[in-house]
C-alpha cells in the first residue's frame, strides 16, 4: 500500500456502531484494522479492499500491543484510533458481584486507556501525529439504575479524554463522541417498531441515530486539516435527546 494512505484502528468494530464506524472510515479512503473477540459474520465492507480483522481481547495488554504492532507493520502508520469496544448487560447494582463491576470498568475504561497509550507510542514518532477518539455515552451524565458501573466507566472516559488531550499534545489530538440512542441490531431486541416510533418522538431530530451518524462524528474529529485545533472536545451525537440506552457490548 501507499504510505500516503491514512490508517485507522477501530476496536469492537464487527457489529453495531463499530461496524458503522469501520465502513465510514473505509469509505473515506482509510485502511482499517478492526479488532474484536469474535470474527465478523459477514465482510465488514462491501466491494473493494476489505478491512483487516485481528482477533483481540482488548482487556489483555499483550494482545493490545500485538494489534498496534500489526497495524503499524501492515500500514506503515497509524493515523487514527477509535476506542469503540465496550458495553454492558443489564444488571442490578445491589446484587451484581464485585467481579462483574470490575469487568465492566476494565472493558469500558481501562482497556481504552491501554489501547490509547499503545497507539500513542507510534503516533508520537510520526510527522503527522495522530488522532484518538473515544466513544462515550449519555449514560455518563444520565446514569440508569440497571447500568451503574457502566455509567461510571463512561464518566471516567470523558475525564480520561480531556487528560490525555493535555498529556499527548501537540502531536496527538484526543476527543470524545458522546452517543445517545442509536438504531442497531442490538437495540432492535429492546424496541419494537412502535417503540422505535415512540422513542423517536422524544428526540428533537425525530429519529434514532444511526451508526453512520456516529461514524461521521468520528471522521469530523479525525480530519487533520479541518479539526487540527480541536482536542479535549466532547461532541454530542444524540439528536438533542440525552436519555441513554443500555445494551450489549461491541467488543
Amino acid at each position: 500500500m501507499s504510505s500516503n494512505e491514512k490508517a485507522a484502528i477501530v476496536t469492537g468494530g464487527t457489529r453495531g456502531i463499530g461496524r458503522g464506524i469501520v465502513k465510514g472510515f473505509h469509505d473515506a479512503g482509510y485502511r482499517v484494522l478492526v479488532c474484536a473477540r469474535r470474527e465478523p459474520d459477514a465482510p465488514l465492507v462491501d466491494g473493494g479492499r476489505e478491512a483487516l480483522f485481528v482477533p483481540c481481547d482488548v482487556r489483555d495488554p499483550d494482545q493490545v500491543d500485538a494489534v498496534v504492532a500489526r497495524a503499524h507493520a501492515e500500514f506503515g502508520r497509524i493515523d487514527v484510533l477509535v476506542n469503540n469496544a465496550g458495553g454492558t448487560p443489564v444488571s442490578d447494582v445491589q446484587t451484581a458481584s464485585p467481579r462483574f463491576h470490575r469487568s465492566i470498568v476494565d472493558l469500558n475504561l481501562l482497556s481504552p486507556l491501554t489501547f490509547s497509550v499503545a497507539a500513542n507510542r507510534v503516533m508520537q514518532t510520526q510527522p503527522q501525529g495522530g488522532s484518538i477518539v473515544f466513544i462515550s455515552s449519555v449514560a455518563a451524565c444520565f446514569p440508569e439504575t440497571q447500568a451503574v458501573s457502566y455509567a461510571a466507566a463512561k464518566a471516567g472516559i470523558d475525564a480520561l479524554s480531556v487528560g490525555l488531550a493535555k498529556a499527548l499534545a501537540p502531536k496527538v489530538r484526543v476527543n470524545t463522541v458522546t452517543v445517545g440512542l442509536v438504531a442497531t441490531p442490538d437495540s432492535a431486541q429492546f424496541y419494537t417498531d412502535d417503540a422505535d416510533s415512540n422513542v423517536a418522538k422524544l428526540i428533537p431530530m425525530q429519529r434514532m441515530g444511526t451508526p453512520e451518524d456516529v461514524a461521521n462524528a468520528c471522521l469530523l474529529l479525525c480530519d487533520s486539516e479541518r479539526a487540527s485545533f480541536i482536542t479535549g472536545a466532547n461532541l454530542a451525537c444524540h439528536g438533542g435527546r440525552q436519555t441513554p440506552w443500555v445494551g450489549g457490548a461491541d467488543d
